[in-house]
């Protein structure tokens, strides 16, 4: 738990941000970024049989998204949606075990939503830890991820898919009358 002098600095921090126009000035640039930056990947993260290799102006320009990211996440630590776009950059950018961390993490904030799980399944199968990926896979299935054709053929869940333990997520997705080749 947090000392009382920790959550008065933390009070009186919030109000003088509230109070001064460059900070409020600065929250909205920070939400019109996680806006447009969210836009963005829903519309480049289309599936894809392949994945290309990022250019360098690409990798540079997710290096600076990343550290955008990584100080508004710091400042404050339940932002989903930053969360949600720091997760995707890691993973776009290779670094699958800093993408895990963070998808542990909105998996804490929100432990019932399909989506989150998928996700989280995915960074587990990219780090190798199948079992994990699995877990999580069926978790999501129970919470209600329904997109079962994308399930067979995303890249992340390869290393999922090439384990025997992926046979049993197959039946369970068969038993629920689902079709599924």
């Amino acid at each position: 738990m947090r000392s009382a002098h920790l959550l008065k600095k933390e009070r009186r921090l919030a109000d003088h941000i509230d109070k001064n126009p460059v900070w409020r000035e600065k929250q909205k640039m920070c939400r019109w970024i996680l806006t447009w930056a969210g836009r963005l990947r829903r519309i480049y993260s289309m599936p894809k049989k392949t994945r290309r290799k990022l250019t360098r102006t690409e990798q540079r320009d997710l290096d600076i998204e990343i550290g955008f990211l990584e100080g508004v996440v710091q400042r404050d630590p339940q932002y989903v949606e930053a969360l949600q776009v720091l997760g995707d950059n890691y993973t776009r950018r290779g670094k699958f075990v800093d993408g895990m961390k963070i998808d542990e993490r909105l998996s804490r904030l929100m432990p019932d939503d399909p989506m989150v799980l998928y996700n989280l399944a995915c960074s587990y199968s990219l780090a190798r830890r199948i079992e994990q990926a699995a877990t999580a896979l069926l978790r999501a299935l129970d919470r209600g991820y329904k997109d079962h054709k994308w399930l067979l053929k995303d890249p992340d869940l390869q290393n999922l898919r090439k384990h025997a333990i992926f046979k049993s997520i197959r039946a369970r997705l068969r038993s629920r009358r689902i079709s599924v080749k």
